[in-house]
């Protein structure tokens, strides 16, 4: 994609139908052979590929963060190269400092509960960035980005405690490779949809773009965000109900 220097055109397509034809001839492969790397029945566990769908569009929208956040903070509030780093450590720091915490309360009140509490708190975060004007300042933008990244924390625990507890000890490693696999498909969607919004949003150029433009174009991406983190908790709760439909009816 980076060969069409921002323009989509006849070689970005040849491309994203040789991508295609690779996917499928993938899939082709590992539903007919005997000792497959991905096993694509698996896939059809509604409570597993919800998990899935939900973990990667979470890594996508965390992404998202990553990439307009530094344009956000120079661009729109004015910080020097050292403040927006510093400002941009403190999404890491609440990770790092969240991280036991959630899996003591995914333990205590059930990885389902708090999975779709982090993803709420995330919905509500990426909600206040679209909304929250940049006249706010640097705190209007750290204090929503601090609830989601908090949310994105309790999400992470819980659910790969929700996949990985129900699973026989010889799909562990596999249903494990998946879930990495989940997150690095969002983290690669993220930079790669989320940062399209965000230039398609400001106008032009982010470096020719004026400070109401690139908050604006923030504001746009976190939008989006938002839509992504409904429709994870949509994708989590359907799959979770259809997976225990069998057993209810049982």
């Amino acid at each position: 994609m980076t060969l069409g220097r921002g323009r989509f055109g006849t070689q970005n397509l040849a491309w994203l139908l040789a991508a295609a034809i690779g996917v499928a001839a993938f899939l082709r492969v590992e539903a007919r052979g005997a000792a497959p790397l991905v096993r694509i029945d698996m896939l059809r566990d509604p409570a597993l590929g919800g998990s899935l769908i939900a973990a990667a569009l979470v890594a996508t929208v965390m992404m998202g963060t990553l990439v307009v956040g530094p344009f956000h903070l120079s661009r729109a509030l004015g910080l020097d190269a050292m403040g927006a780093g510093l400002a941009m450590s403190m999404g890491p720091a609440i990770s790092m400092l969240s991280g036991m915490p959630a899996g003591r309360l995914a333990d205590r009140f059930g990885a389902k509960r708090v999975s779709l509490a982090g993803l709420a708190a995330m919905l509500a975060g990426a909600a206040l960035l679209a909304a929250l004007p940049a006249s706010l300042g640097v705190a209007g933008y750290l204090a929503p980005l601090a609830a989601l990244t908090v949310g994105y924390a309790l999400f992470q625990a819980a659910n790969n405690t929700l996949v990985m507890a129900g699973q026989p000890a010889d799909r562990r490693g596999l249903v494990s490779g998946l879930l990495n696999l989940a997150r690095n498909l969002g983290l690669v969607t993220g930079a790669a949809a989320l940062g399209a919004v965000f230039a398609a949003a400001a106008g032009g150029p982010i470096a020719d773009a004026r400070p109401e433009a690139v908050a604006w174009a923030t504001r746009a991406v976190f939008a989006v965000s938002a839509l992504l983190m409904a429709a994870a908790i949509l994708s989590l709760r359907r799959g979770r109900r259809a997976g225990l439909a069998p057993a209810r009816a049982a």
